[in-house]
């Protein structure tokens, strides 16, 4: 049961309550933009370029409208670009969405996702948001590498699939496991990973695939 309450008990930094008065306008801008996700189309595809090299998932909203929004959303302002697959558990996952820059998380868990209904099943190959418990899908995602169908119960909801190159997401470093601890990526970024987890694959790119 490990494996799977882990997905929930996701550690998140506290934010500050206090704002400065002088908080840049880009900052702002930032915040509004998470703060309005759009529709997006009904089908689309992203095209990841990793350090192992690239694969595609493909995207549906009548599986998980409000997450597939908010993919859409995060891909689109490139927020995965630099970010680690920090977690990476073979014959169950692998786990992503942690900018490398702690500043650029805020916005987005600020501004959580309510659940949307469960209406496929956890498998091989399926992109899910991970959460914190109900209502709490920010900007964490995680690929399940085995047909995980005991997550269905649990209320996660897979947005996609991996239509393309999933012999590339088997291949992702796993020797750190669980290691690399959540409270200190969300607090430090990347230079907690790079110096203490060098060995971790990342995203150069997350791009959405123009329409054919």
């Amino acid at each position: 049961m490990r494996r799977f309450t882990a997905l929930v008990m996701i550690v998140w930094a506290p934010l500050f309550a206090a704002s400065c008065a002088d908080k840049s306008s880009a900052d702002k801008s930032s915040s509004s933009q998470a703060a309005a996700p759009r529709q997006v189309p009904d089908s689309f595809r992203v095209t990841f370029e990793t350090t192992r090299g690239p694969f595609v998932v493909q995207v549906s909203r009548a599986w998980a409208p409000l997450g597939a929004d908010r993919f859409y959303d995060l891909t689109e302002r490139h927020f995965f670009d630099d970010s680690r697959f920090f977690r990476v558990v073979p014959g169950f996952v692998v786990q992503f969405g942690l900018n490398g820059e702690p500043k650029l998380n805020e916005p987005w868990d600020g501004k959580r996702l309510p659940d949307d209904s469960v209406r496929q099943t956890n498998a091989r190959g399926t992109i899910v948001f991970a959460t914190q418990g109900p209502n709490t899908r920010a900007h964490q995602l995680f690929i399940n590498l085995a047909d995980n169908p005991r997550l269905d119960g649990m209320g996660f909801a897979p947005i996609g699939r991996v239509v393309d190159g999933m012999s590339v997401v088997d291949s992702l470093y796993s020797g750190y496991g669980e290691s690399p601890d959540q409270g200190f990526i969300q607090t430090i970024g990347n230079s907690y990973l790079d110096r203490t987890f060098p060995k971790l694959d990342r995203i150069k790119t997350a791009r959405i695939a123009p329409v054919k």
